[in-house]
């Protein structure tokens, strides 16, 4: 199968991150395209090879997928969702939970991998959301063993939490050892290094994401090329 996985920014966009960490870490073929945030609004831009005008997108000979991109990957690919029927009931719950839940994580702590953070504040609602990572990623990892969420093989699982895995390491989040733990392994993971090193390289930098940085801590570190 040719694909074409359009995404942007290693820096920042934790949505590209996904699909394109499961498609590497399964070692699925597709040609890299990238189209970054190059203005404060992309919208019209991105139309052109995405209906809602965001990425990622996937292009699959006269198709484009631009959501569900796990679901349309799993019809066509082993080992995106885990054999075991737990786990797998496990996976898809979680990941559809980080779909639509996790607000404050998302609003206050944006994916941002070249450079770490002192928040000026931690929230109630963001204590909550930290929380609830922490419970979710050790009971996943108690259920089925580790290394990974759903057990010994990385899954759209994985994939899907991977975007908080830098901002857990970006911002000092507090999730415990053991949750840590799985934080580390996704740090180390092959495709995450290969995302990293890009994310490093790039200079651009986008106002608007560097606006939301500002807006909830002092960057300490930054390792991102001048």
């Amino acid at each position: 199968m040719a694909y074409t996985l359009i995404t942007a920014n290693r820096n920042y966009s934790s949505w590209s991150l996904r699909p394109w960490l499961l498609m590497k870490g399964l070692g699925i073929d597709f040609a890299d395209r990238i189209e970054p945030f190059a203005a404060p609004v992309n919208y019209s831009a991105f139309r052109s090879f995405s209906p809602t005008g965001q990425v990622p997108a996937l292009i699959d000979g006269d198709r484009t997928v631009w959501d569900s991109l796990g679901i349309y990957l799993a019809d066509r690919h082993e080992g995106v969702w885990p054999a075991d029927a737990d786990a797998r009931a496990f996976a898809q719950c979680a990941v559809a939970e980080m779909h639509s839940g996790f607000s404050a994580l998302r609003s206050t702590c944006t994916m941002n991998v070249g450079v770490r953070v002192e928040l000026n504040l931690i929230e109630p609602a963001l204590n909550k959301d930290i929380a609830r990572l922490r419970e979710l990623w050790e009971q996943g990892l108690a259920r089925f063993g580790g290394p990974y969420l759903a057990g010994a093989e990385f899954s759209a699982l994985d994939a899907f939490y991977a975007p908080v895995a830098f901002r857990v390491r970006s911002y000092g989040l507090d999730v415990g050892p053991i949750a840590r733990g799985w934080v580390e392994t996704m740090l180390a993971h092959p495709a995450m290094r290969e995302w990293e090193e890009a994310a490093l390289a790039e200079s651009w930098r986008e106002e608007g994401h560097e606006a939301e940085l500002a807006a909830v801590g002092r960057v300490v570190e930054d390792y991102r090329a001048a």
